[in-house]
């Protein structure tokens, strides 16, 4: 894996995000279920097969993702 920043995919992450802060201010959808989301993606990457090269992207993957929902980042700081 390189150690370059990757700008898609923190621009995808930022959008995502921004995405996910939107349906929880606006009540279409709860915590609850954002949390369940992001399970779901990080699962996905978890069960992930491939060359070790690339089972080792989805690994650090789900390591962000889970870290994500660990940080409880799902509130919108003031």
């Amino acid at each position: 894996m390189s150690d370059q920043q990757d700008p898609a995919g923190m621009a995808a992450l930022s959008i995502c995000e921004a995405l996910l802060l939107a349906l929880l201010d606006r009540n279409v959808l709860p915590e609850r279920e954002i949390v369940g989301i992001l399970r779901d993606a990080a699962e996905t990457h978890e069960k992930a097969h491939g060359p070790e090269p690339e089972r080792q992207l989805h690994t650090a993957t789900a390591d962000l993702i889970n870290e994500i929902i660990d940080a409880g980042n799902l509130s919108r700081r003031s």
